[in-house]
C-alpha cells in the first residue's frame, strides 16, 4: 500500500510550516499599512469622525470616575479642535515614552561609542552557554519591571546586541527581550514592581463599593506573578528558539551593524578599560546603595502617604523609582566614560559629547513617530470611546451568567483586548475593575483573583498592540538590523508569543485556583475570605 501523504496535523514539520505562512502573511498585511507615524495621524483623524458621528447617542453605561452615563465627546467640535490645538505642543512634550528614551539613550549613547557596552558583552558572552542566552535575556526583561520602564529603552536593544554579537538573528533577541519586558508585565521576579501597590489601591478603592472596611494587600497577587516568572521564561524560552528564530533565517541582516561587537578576545587596553569600568561602577553602586539604607532615607516615599504593606522605597509615587532614568543614564555614563579614557577610546570631553550627539542622531525617526502617537492616543482619551467600549465589554460579560471559572477566563479576554484600545495598565483597570471588582465580589469571587485576571490578560496583549507608547520604539530598533521591518514585522514576531501566553497563562491561574495556592499575601479567592 503506498503510504499516505503526511497531514499538518501527523507531521509537526509541516505544522511549523503553516504557522510560518501565516506569521509571513500578518508581516506582509501588517508592512502594507502606512508608515507608523502616518498609521497615527489616520487613526487620529478617524477617532475624530466616529467621535463626531457617536457624541449625539446616549449610552446607558455608567462611567465609573463620575458616576454618570457615558459621553462621547465630538473632538471637531471647536472648541474641543481649539484645545486640541493649543495643547499639541505639551501633548508631545509631556508623552512620558519622550523623555524617558532620549534621558536614557543620551547615557546608552556614551557607553556605546566608547566601546563600553561592546567589551562587556564580549566578555559576558565569552563566558555564558549559548543554549542558555534565551532565559537569561527573558528573565533579565522581567526583573526590569522594578525599574518600571527601564526594559523598554535598555534591556530590549541590548537583547539584539547580544543575539546578534553570539551569532544569532538580533530581531530574535529583540522578540526574547520584549516578551520579558512588555509581555511578561505582570511577572515579578521575587522583587515588587511598582505597579503591584498601584493596582492594589485601584482594587481597594472598587471593592469598597461593596466593602467599605475591606483592605487590599499591595502584594495580593505577588506568589502569583513570582511563579508566573517561570512561566513566561518557558514559554518565551521555547517559542524564541523553535518558532522565531527558526523563521529568520531568510531574513537578511542589512541594516546599520557596522557597531556591533564581535566575538574577539579583548585585548590588553580593552581589559584595563572593562575592569576600570566595572570598578568605577561597583563604587558608584555602593555609594548609591548607602544612602538608601538610612530610615529617613530621601529616596522612599513618606510612609504616611501609603497604603499599609507598600515599601516605601519601592512605591510609585518614591523618589527613587522616579529618579530611575536618570540612573540608568549614570549607571552607563560613569563606566562608560571610565572605559573610554583607560582604552584611549576616548581623547577629551569632546568625545564624550560626541556620543551623545550620535545617539541623538540616530533617534530622530523615533521622535517624529512619537509626536502623531501622543496626539492620538491624546484624541482618543479625551473622545471617551475606549471608556465606553471597556464598560460595554464588562457588562456583557456579566450578563452571559457563564460558571466562575468561565467568567474568570473571560475577564482575562475582556483585559487583553481593552488592552489593545487603552494604553495605561492603571488606567484599564481603574474602568474595568470599577465594574468587574464588585460585581464578582457578590457573586463570591474575591478581588484578588479578578485582578490576577486582569493581569494575565493586560500582559500578555502588550506586545501586539500599537497603541503600546513604546511600541514605536521597538520598530525602530527592528530597523536597525533590518531596514524593511515595519509594524507588522514587530506584530508578526510577537504574535505567537501573545497567543500563547494568553492561553496558557490562563489555565496557569485556573490551577493556581483549583489547587488552592495563595495568589499572595493576604489574598483569597472567595469572598468573603474563609
Amino acid at each position: 500500500m503506498k503510504p499516505s501523504e503526511p497531514t499538518p496535523q501527523s507531521n509537526p514539520a509541516a505544522r511549523r510550516g503553516l504557522v510560518t505562512r501565516f506569521l509571513d502573511g500578518v508581516e506582509r498585511v501588517g508592512n502594507r499599512l502606512p508608515d507608523p507615524a502616518v498609521l497615527f495621524l489616520l487613526l487620529m483623524v478617524a477617532v475624530w469622525v466616529v467621535s463626531a458621528l457617536m457624541a449625539n447617542m446616549d449610552f446607558s453605561e455608567i462611567d465609573p470616575r463620575s458616576g454618570e452615563p457615558v459621553v462621547i465627546n465630538n473632538l471637531l467640535a471647536g472648541g474641543n479642535l481649539t484645545q486640541f490645538m493649543a495643547t499639541m505642543v505639551s501633548t508631545f512634550v509631556n508623552f512620558a515614552p519622550l523623555g524617558v528614551v532620549l534621558v536614557a539613550m543620551l547615557g546608552l549613547g556614551v557607553a556605546e561609542h566608547t566601546g563600553f557596552i561592546n567589551a562587556a558583552l564580549r566578555a559576558i558572552l565569552a563566558v555564558t552557554p549559548k543554549m542558555l542566552l534565551t532565559p537569561a535575556l527573558i528573565g533579565v526583561g522581567i526583573l526590569s519591571h522594578v525599574a518600571v520602564d527601564a526594559g523598554y529603552v535598555l534591556v530590549i536593544p541590548l537583547g539584539a546586541v547580544i543575539f546578534y554579537a553570539a551569532g544569532r538573528h538580533p530581531l530574535a533577541g529583540i522578540a526574547a527581550a520584549f516578551a520579558g519586558v512588555s509581555g511578561g508585565f505582570s511577572a515579578t521576579f521575587f522583587v515588587p514592581s511598582s505597579l503591584d501597590p498601584l493596582l492594589a489601591a485601584l482594587t481597594q478603592e472598587s471593592a469598597r463599593l461593596i466593602d467599605p472596611a475591606i483592605v487590599i494587600s499591595p502584594l495580593n497577587n505577588y506568589v502569583f506573578t513570582t511563579a508566573s516568572t517561570f512561566l513566561v521564561i518557558a514559554v518565551g524560552w521555547f517559542l524564541t528558539d523553535r518558532v522565531i528564530e527558526p523563521r529568520l533565517r531568510n531574513t537578511p541582516v542589512d541594516g546599520d551593524n557596522a557597531d556591533m561587537p564581535t566575538l574577539e578576545p579583548l585585548s590588553p587596553r580593552e581589559k584595563r578599560g572593562l575592569i576600570g569600568a566595572v570598578v568605577a561602577m561597583a563604587i558608584a553602586v555602593v555609594l548609591f546603595a548607602l544612602t538608601l539604607l538610612p530610615a529617613d532615607t530621601p529616596w522612599a516615599a513618606p510612609a504616611d502617604t501609603l497604603a499599609p504593606g507598600t515599601i516605601p522605597l519601592l512605591a510609585f509615587t518614591a523618589p527613587l523609582m522616579q529618579s530611575i532614568v536618570a540612573l540608568i543614564f549614570l549607571f552607563f555614563l560613569i563606566p562608560g566614560v571610565v572605559y573610554g579614557y583607560l582604552s584611549g577610546s576616548v581623547k577629551n570631553h569632546r568625545d564624550v559629547i560626541a556620543g551623545m550627539s550620535k545617539a541623538m542622531s540616530g533617534m530622530g525617526y523615533y521622535i517624529v513617530m512619537a509626536f502623531f502617537a501622543a496626539q492620538f492616543i491624546y484624541a482618543f482619551g479625551q473622545s471617551n470611546l475606549g471608556v465606553l467600549l471597556a464598560i460595554k465589554g464588562a457588562n456583557a460579560l456579566q450578563a452571559m451568567g457563564l460558571h466562575m471559572s468561565l467568567t474568570v477566563v473571560g475577564i482575562v479576554l475582556l483585559s487583553g483586548f481593552v488592552n489593545l484600545l487603552v494604553g495605561s495598565a492603571s488606567a484599564k483597570w481603574a474602568l474595568i475593575g470599577a465594574i468587574m471588582v464588585p460585581m464578582l465580589m457578590q457573586l463570591g469571587v474575591s478581588p484578588d483573583l479578578t485582578q490576577a485576571a486582569y493581569r494575565v490578560g493586560d500582559s500578555s496583549t502588550n506586545i501586539i498592540t500599537p497603541l503600546l507608547p513604546y511600541f514605536p520604539l521597538i520598530v525602530v530598533f527592528c530597523q536597525k538590523y533590518v531596514k524593511s521591518s515595519g509594524v507588522g514585522t514587530l506584530l508578526a514576531l510577537m504574535l505567537p508569543f501573545a497567543v500563547t501566553l494568553l492561553v496558557v497563562w490562563t489555565a496557569f491561574l485556573v490551577g493556581f485556583w483549583a489547587l488552592g495556592i495563595p495568589l499572595g499575601v493576604g489574598s483569597s479567592y472567595g469572598y468573603p475570605a474563609a
